[in-house]
């Protein structure tokens, strides 16, 4: 079964989910939708065990500034 990943996507920015779990066999579907989302660099990956990603999304107003060294 393939999954719509621009309608979870959309899902994740409306806050309709908290996160979408990619594995290692869906990453390259999930990554044809992500590249083409116009939001995408608020959708964020979070690597976890055996090649599997959890994406959130991040809102530009609530990122954090990294620290100047």
């Amino acid at each position: 079964m393939t999954q719509d990943y621009v309608a979870l996507i959309d899902e994740l920015k409306t806050g309709q989910r908290d996160k979408i779990t990619v594995t290692p066999e869906t990453f390259m579907a999930f990554r044809a939708a992500w590249t083409n989302y116009p939001d995408r660099e608020e959708i964020v990956g979070m690597a976890k065990r055996d090649g599997v990603i959890e994406y959130h999304y991040r809102s530009v107003d609530s990122r954090q500034y990294r620290r100047q060294i």
